[in-house]
């Protein structure tokens, strides 16, 4: 464990800031929302009307500057050990309790016509936050199927 002088009781700023992304997903952007940098909702970018979804990178205490990278499929034998077209390194928070957080893996949408960058699969993972020491936030955007 990373943190492992951390006090239970403390909060994580890591798991506050995807406690406020999982909010911002669950109360998408109203109609009359202001395109400011300082917005406090998700809203609508350059390819989509309404934002559902901040994809996030997670970046562990041991992962030597590399993000954590997750399998697409249930597929027990999918491995992330190298890059693959199997793997993704963006996520969706679904859940966070306490220091634990609950992702969706998000894969590379194949229809390159489409303007969402990514599509939702039904690959899970919880992972605890005292492990992660970073997080990278990506363009607001909407998945379809979350």
């Amino acid at each position: 464990m990373c943190n492992e002088n951390q006090n239970q009781n403390e909060t994580n700023c890591i798991a506050e800031i995807l406690n406020v992304i999982l909010v911002l997903q669950q109360n998408a952007c109203p109609e009359n929302c202001l395109d400011s940098c300082d917005r406090p909702m998700l809203g609508g970018g350059p390819n989509c009307l309404i934002c559902n979804t901040r994809p996030i990178m997670l970046y562990t205490c041991c992962g030597n500057g590399t993000p954590w990278s997750m399998p697409i499929t249930k597929d027990s034998t999918a491995t992330c050990v190298a890059a693959s077209d199997t793997c993704s390194n963006v996520f969706r928070v679904e859940k966070v309790d306490g220091n634990c957080c609950t992702c969706r893996v998000l894969a590379d949408n194949p229809d390159p016509t489409s303007l969402n960058p990514y599509v939702a699969t039904n690959s899970f993972f919880t992972i605890s936050l005292d492990c992660v020491c970073a997080i990278r936030c990506l363009t607001d955007t909407f998945v379809e199927c979350v």
